[in-house]
C-alpha cells in the first residue's frame, strides 16, 4: 500500500533540479517524468522555466533551515501558498490523489508538490533528513549540493560516495598533519 507517493520522490526530484538545473523548461519537464510524476502541465509560459527556478530556491530555504521549527514555519507557509485542494484523479489510468488544480502552471505544480512531498518526508522520516552535503565545510573545493536521506539508519550525510571519499582524505591528512613528525 502507497500512502505517500508525493514524499521521497517529489523531494528527490526537488534535490536533483536544485543540484543540477536543467537549461529549459523541456529539461524540467522531463527531470520531473523520470522522478515518477505522471502530471499534464498546462500549457507553456515564456516565464515558466524563471518561475520553477524561484520555487526551487524557495526550497533551498527549507533545505539550510537552521531547526525543524524554522523549517515547519517555512513549510508551512509554501503549502499555504499552493492554495490547491488536494483532489482524485484517474487521467492515466489509476486513481491516485494530487495536490494541486488541473489547470496550473508548472511552477504551480512542482510548487505545491515538492512542499507537500517535503513535508511528508520530514515528518515520515525526521525533520532532520535533509540538508547540504557534509563536504561543505572543505576548504578549497566545498560541494553545496543537498542530500535527502532515505537511508534506513539516517546518517546519509553527503552527496555521492566520492565527496564522501574525498571528505574522509582529507580529514586523516588533517589528523596526519597534527601528529608530531615522525610519530605514526
Amino acid at each position: 500500500m502507497q500512502l505517500n507517493p508525493y514524499g521521497e520522490y517529489a523531494v528527490m526530484l526537488a534535490a536533483s533540479l536544485a543540484n543540477d538545473w536543467p537549461a529549459d523548461r523541456d529539461g524540467v519537464v522531463e527531470r520531473s517524468y523520470e522522478f515518477g510524476m505522471t502530471a499534464v502541465y498546462a500549457p507553456a509560459s515564456d516565464s515558466d522555466l524563471d518561475r520553477t527556478r524561484l520555487v526551487v530556491d524557495g526550497w533551498l530555504d527549507v533545505v539550510d533551515a537552521p531547526t525543524a521549527e524554522h523549517r515547519a514555519a517555512l513549510l508551512n507557509r509554501r503549502m499555504a501558498e499552493a492554495t490547491a485542494y488536494p483532489r482524485l484523479t484517474d487521467h492515466d489510468g489509476g486513481w491516485h490523489l494530487h495536490y494541486r488544480d488541473d489547470d496550473q502552471r508548472l511552477p504551480q505544480v512542482l510548487g505545491a508538490v515538492i512542499a507537500v512531498g517535503t513535508a511528508l518526508h520530514l515528518t515520515t522520516r525526521g525533520m532532520d533528513r535533509l540538508g547540504r552535503c557534509a563536504a561543505g565545510d572543505a576548504p578549497g573545493d566545498p560541494c553545496r549540493n543537498v542530500v535527502v536521506d532515505i537511508t534506513r539508519n539516517g546518517r546519509q550525510r553527503y552527496c555521492s560516495v566520492r565527496c564522501a571519499n574525498r571528505d574522509g582524505v582529507r580529514r586523516h591528512r588533517a589528523r596526519a598533519a597534527a601528529l608530531p613528525h615522525g610519530a605514526a
